[in-house]
């Protein structure tokens, strides 16, 4: 049997969900694993449901729930239905959280039993293993089904509940992303329905609960689609029909030869947030890890990600995690923002040198900054010369391939022409200081890359800069003859 799924249309609603598990830290799988479904709700004005999968007590972590909440809303990723914060709820398929629906399982898990389709399972660990040892001994794969108890006791919720396949044999379905997939009887085994804990698996719950929320389009990623014809067995003892079940290319690696893991430099979504990777960079990121219009662009707004998404244009192999190319859209969002806007994002990311300084040359020193930025993050580093005094660090005059060639002697002598023409400026403009400086190139002879090089470092000493007459029109002229001349009395 071939499972095909409706095309999109406008006579049904679209609902689709994420459905996280707070055992940890959303991190950047997590977030473009609820981008795409999101992204297909909107687009068709449908409903994006959350739903909390917190079956899995063992691995809870305290506060990864309220994490998701605030990752999720920092991303722009709003959801309709589902929890919200101080324990309330937003939607009339509650609860939404799994341990709150126990009763809705068991009324579901009773209508297999009593179709003779789930079994208590009577096995205790070491029979299970012994079990295991047998079919290596014969070189076969263990399946749970070849075990199958003759005469299983009742179930009396104290002992994991088991699916009994009805039927075994081979499943085609139709994934809009990958294609047609297909899967053979080696497929299906009687999995765990409910666990001793009375807890459901996620097996069992997430099909209960994507029919009773009336979910019409599951996007999960590639890793689910070995076990489809499990779901698919079930959708049939169940009499459902499945929502249409697309599967995501991984994201890898930036080796692309694995599935991207935290030993190759992953990040929690909560500590790009901190370095000070924009929500919207992240979203066009995200959604490049696996998808594009078909055009060359390789940045999208929001509104244009919902506009443009579409399923089959999902690529069926692995997108490469690629940090940098996260880092180069960052930059060019950051120049994007207007003034007000970028200075309101930086209030937690000046230096602490800026806190004494009024709002108006903070602005002036973030439009000098902003052309530079590629996480907000990088701000201290470009701006605390403005703020106060910088550490002399002759290394970046030595380490200088320009400046280097030159004598200490020449280096000194090149920044007191500097000083002393600068001085005979009047009115101290970034137009009239470039003017300055151009002169300065006829009277030395020398390059840019060497004059401007030696200015720049002697007045800020920082590896970067905004461009040279701007930066000192801003320090002011005292600020950059004393720093200037400063610096010809350290130059051995």
């Amino acid at each position: 049997m071939t499972y095909k799924h409706a095309i999109i249309s406008n006579m049904t609603q679209i609902r689709t969900r994420f459905a996280p598990s707070p055992t940890g830290y959303i991190h950047v799988g997590s977030l473009r694993a609820a981008l795409f479904p999101w992204l297909l709700a909107r687009q068709n004005n449908g409903k994006f449901i959350l739903r909390i999968e917190d079956t899995d007590r063992s691995r809870f972590v305290e506060g990864a729930e309220e994490k998701i909440y605030e990752t999720l809303s920092w991303l722009g990723i709003d959801w309709d239905e589902g929890p919200i914060a101080n324990g309330k709820e937003k939607g009339k398929f509650g609860p939404y959280h799994q341990t709150e629906r126990r009763e809705i399982y068991l009324e579901w898990a009773k209508k297999l039993i009593d179709k003779d389709l789930a079994y208590a399972d009577p096995y205790t660990p070491e029979q299970v293993q012994a079990f295991r040892d047998e079919a290596k001994a014969k070189k076969e794969a263990f399946l749970y089904r070849n075990y199958r108890p003759k005469n299983p006791p009742k179930w009396d919720g104290t002992q994991p509940l088991r699916f009994k396949v009805p039927e075994i044999k081979r499943y085609t379905w139709q994934d809009p992303i990958m294609g047609e997939l297909s899967a053979g009887p080696e497929a299906l085994d009687d999995f765990i329905l409910i666990k001793s804990d009375g807890l459901p698996t996620y097996n069992f719950a997430h099909i209960v609960d994507d029919f009773e929320m009336e979910i019409t389009h599951v996007i999960r990623g590639a890793e689910y689609i070995a076990s489809t014809p499990r779901y698919l067995s079930l959708y049939d003892a169940l009499e459902i029909k499945p929502p249409v079940l697309a599967c995501s290319p991984h994201i890898m690696a930036p080796s692309g030869n694995k599935k991207l893991g935290k030993r190759d430099g992953a990040k929690s979504a909560d500590e790009y947030r901190k370095e000070g990777i924009l929500p919207e960079a992240m979203m066009s990121f995200l959604a490049s890890l696996g998808w594009n219009d078909g055009t060359e662009q390789e940045i999208f707004t929001k509104e244009e990600l919902i506009k443009k998404f579409k399923l089959d244009r999902v690529q069926k192999s692995g997108a490469r995690f690629d940090e940098k190319r996260l880092i180069w859209m960052n930059g060019q969002f950051i120049r994007n923002l207007n003034l007000d806007n970028l200075y309101e994002r930086c209030q937690l990311f000046w230096g602490k040198e800026a806190n004494s300084a009024d709002v108006i040359y903070k602005k002036q020193v973030l439009a000098l900054a902003q052309d530079r930025l590629k996480t907000l993050q990088d701000l201290p580093a470009l701006t605390n010369y403005f703020f106060s005094e910088p550490k002399i660090n002759l290394d970046l005059i030595l380490n200088n391939k320009q400046l280097k060639k030159l004598t200490s002697e020449e280096q000194k002598k090149l920044l007191q022409i500097s000083c002393d023409e600068l001085n005979k400026i009047n009115d101290w403009t970034s137009e009239n200081i470039q003017n300055c400086l151009n002169t300065l190139l006829e009277i030395t002879n020398q390059k840019p890359g060497i004059l401007f090089s030696l200015i720049r470092i002697a007045t800020t000493w920082a590896q970067f800069s905004p461009q040279l007459n701007d930066t000192l029109a801003l320090l002011g002229k005292d600020k950059s003859l004393d720093r200037l001349n400063l610096a010809i009395k350290n130059i051995a």
